[in-house]
């Protein structure tokens, strides 16, 4: 009987450290993006949630919507990915990551009374950093760089999305 008090007494000892480092099941964020790919800059938002199956594996989706108007004539672009997201739990202030992404867009132009629009497969590798701006907090900050390539017709347009947006932490793993 003394072995499985002095056993609990151990093993309680060790989950107080663990304590501190609650992995989140999930997460949803909302950035500010600015969308660079062949020549052509636009601004938008992207928005993204994320399911973890453990505290270095989890499953990314993104939806992205940019807008601009090079030369006077009207893009619009809308990218809408999957993949991958390995994060390195190191550390409550920062969760750097890296992700694999793939889906489609849908990209439209305008310019005088003509438009035009196409769908190229979308892919998106890349990665950032959440940042704690507290140790408590659900709620941090997310830097992220992806290259981001655009395949239709045989052809891949090159792109870097950069982004900065506030996530959400939901549950505790």
């Amino acid at each position: 009987m003394k072995r499985f008090i002095w056993l609990g007494l151990a093993l309680s000892l060790v989950a107080i450290p663990s304590r501190a480092q609650d992995n989140p099941k999930g997460d949803v964020s909302v950035a500010y993006s600015l969308f660079h790919s062949t020549g052509v800059n636009l601004n938008g938002v992207s928005a993204s949630g994320a399911y973890y199956a453990n505290n270095w594996f989890g499953l990314a989706g993104d939806l992205g919507v940019y807008h601009g108007s090079p030369s006077g004539v009207g893009v619009t672009a809308m990218t809408y990915t999957v993949g991958p997201r390995f994060s390195v739990r190191k550390s409550d202030r920062v969760v750097p990551y890296a992700q694999a992404l793939f889906g489609g867009s849908h990209i439209s132009a305008s310019f005088g009374g003509f438009s035009g629009s196409v769908n190229p497969f979308a892919f998106g590798v890349g990665g950032g950093a959440e940042i704690s701006l507290s140790s408590s907090s659900r709620v941090t900050l997310r830097p992220e760089v992806e290259y981001f390539g655009l395949r239709s017709n045989g052809a891949t347009g090159n792109g870097v999305r950069i982004s900065v947006g506030v996530v959400y932490r939901i549950g505790t793993r």
